[in-house]
């Protein structure tokens, strides 16, 4: 066995490693979380987010609750933030790109549909196959649509060098087009 073919198959083994943990983790919160939602302490969060001012009149700490859910939410980051940290090798704060680490999240949010779990699952399965598949995908629309242009064509070339933009502009188109034709995203939160 080479040190390739041995480089190869520990990184695949490391990811594939990598990837059960997280579809655990993930498993493991979603469930929690619908337990939570359906319990009592579920519906009172869903009173306050309605209406603020009806749950306090019902005798209910709104505060105290606001930052029981902020808690809740940031181990949650965390927990994220580690795995992360343990797939990436690395996190510096010169690493940190808002496109990938706030954008994209809340695209997923809006496209899965927001107070919805399923959803937001929903929402980040489209949007890693999309973020996956566009460059590839651009690359062979801009191949197809310069064909014709001369090799040396500086919009040609242009165009070649910047294929990987064409997520964000599958992103933006997809965004988009669930906000005009499902505005509560692809699984609306029932009421």
């Amino acid at each position: 066995m080479t040190a390739v073919e041995l480089y190869c198959n520990l990184k695949f083994r490391v990811i594939g490693e990598a990837l059960t943990l997280f579809a655990a983790v993930m498993l493991l919160l979603l469930w929690m979380s619908e337990k939570a939602l359906k319990a009592p302490w579920g519906r009172m969060m869903h009173a306050i987010r309605d209406n603020e001012d009806a749950a306090r009149a019902m005798g209910k700490d709104v505060t105290r609750q606001h930052l029981q859910v902020f808690i809740i939410g940031s181990a949650i980051v965390g927990m994220a933030g580690a795995m992360l940290v343990t797939l990436d090798g690395q996190f510096t704060p010169g690493s940190y790109q808002p496109l990938r680490f706030t954008f994209l999240i809340w695209i997923m949010v809006i496209i899965g549909g927001s107070g919805n779990n399923w959803g937001s699952i929903l929402g980040g399965l489209v949007i890693w196959l999309v973020w996956i598949e566009a460059e590839p995908i651009g690359a062979m629309a801009i191949d197809f649509l310069t064909s014709q242009m001369g090799d040396t064509n500086s919009i040609k070339i242009h165009l070649i060098n910047n294929a990987a933009q064409m997520r964000l502009v599958l992103m933006g188109a997809l965004l988009l087009a669930v906000l005009r034709f499902s505005p509560g995203g692809l699984i609306p939160e029932k009421r």
